[in-house]
């Protein structure tokens, strides 16, 4: 399915960048533990490379795992993080939560914060507040 998906991406739109869903930011070990036996992060590692080797361009994963996919899978391959909560930001539904700033240091090449925008009073400016943490976060980590 993912080499198909791949595959016709590329055929219809080189340029198109295709992702595979690695462990949903919603699980935590003990709901992995119920559907798999064995550790998240592994798993999270093993499912990247299944995505890498069909084609893929990247996965979605928690900023929790980039660093050690980054160092398996190399800096080309993209690490989209959903579960981004800017700090002191209510988790709802997600388990494996960090910070844009986080998420920035640890790898990720995109990032989906949806709730605390679409929630907030004023999403406008919460998203600017979110886009000044991340410029800030990549200065950092450009030194």
């Amino acid at each position: 399915m993912l080499r198909a998906a791949a595959d016709a991406a590329n055929e219809s739109n080189p340029a198109m960048k295709v992702v595979a869903v690695t462990v949903l930011t919603s699980m935590n070990q003990e709901d992995l533990n119920e559907i798999i036996h064995g550790n998240l992060q592994e798993q999270v590692v093993h499912l990247a490379g299944v995505a890498l080797n069909a084609g893929c361009h990247g996965a979605v994963s928690s900023a929790r795992e980039a660093k050690t996919l980054r160092a398996r899978l190399g800096n080309d391959f993209l690490v989209v993080t959903p579960g981004v909560r800017p700090a002191g930001a209510a988790h709802g539904d997600q388990a494996r939560v960090v910070t844009p700033a986080e998420a920035i240091a640890a790898g990720a090449t995109h990032i989906v914060v949806g709730r605390p925008i679409t929630g907030a009073a004023d999403p406008a400016q919460e998203a600017e507040r979110i886009i000044q943490e991340i410029e800030h976060a990549a200065r950092t980590v450009a030194g």
